[in-house]
């Protein structure tokens, strides 16, 4: 092998890559927190909510919204020239639930998006996680910057394991949504060492 064919096998060996999910409930802030850190234009799946939803759907904390995810948002971060993310996030709706399995299928770990206005919104998705042992972090989107809640009560208004993350973070700025992935990629592998242990 050649030495150029050489660095490319010694770079890809040393790229990994890693799945992860972004879920919660309706309107929280999925497909904004996947598209603020994507490096990829990402892929989305939006339709229009129509009048079939109106009874279903609630829209009295993001009353501006008109389209909502039906199947998946896809998008790809690089935290370092290491590192790649793979990012899923998950449809809100409980009629799209059914496509979670697939998924969550060979993802490291996920982040629970928390809208503190709705909070039960986000019951289904945290015993979802916990129900497989999927790793995950609660991302505390704190909208225009500010954190309603001490974290503290959040953490006993869900009833988590203290050893569960709970990072504040705002689903339109890179910056706070790269933290919260790098929060949950630490846990994960916290977690696997110590189930080596």
């Amino acid at each position: 092998m050649d030495s150029v064919g050489s660095d490319q096998a010694t770079t890809s060996r040393r790229t990994i890559s890693a799945k992860i999910v972004v879920a919660g409930g309706f309107g929280v802030g999925k497909t904004t927190f996947v598209g603020s850190v994507s490096e990829i234009v990402p892929l989305t799946t939006e339709a229009v909510l129509t009048d079939a939803s109106s009874g279903t759907d609630d829209l009295a904390a993001t009353p501006d919204k008109t389209t909502t995810t039906v199947a998946m948002d896809f998008g790809r971060v690089s935290l370092d020239s290491e590192l790649i993310l793979y990012l899923f996030g998950t449809p809100g709706q409980h009629r799209f639930w059914f496509m979670w399995d697939d998924l969550v299928r060979g993802a490291i770990g996920a982040v629970v998006l928390v809208d503190t206005r709705r909070l039960a919104d986000c019951f289904a998705a945290i015993d979802f996680f916990e129900d497989r042992g999927l790793p995950y972090v609660v991302g505390l989107n704190c909208f225009d910057g500010v954190l309603s809640h001490r974290l503290e009560d959040v953490r006993d208004a869900l009833a988590i394991d203290p050893a569960v993350p709970i990072v504040p973070c705002d689903a339109r700025e890179r910056e706070s949504t790269k933290h919260a992935l790098i929060g949950l990629v630490e846990h994960a592998m916290r977690q696997s060492e110590a189930a080596r242990a």
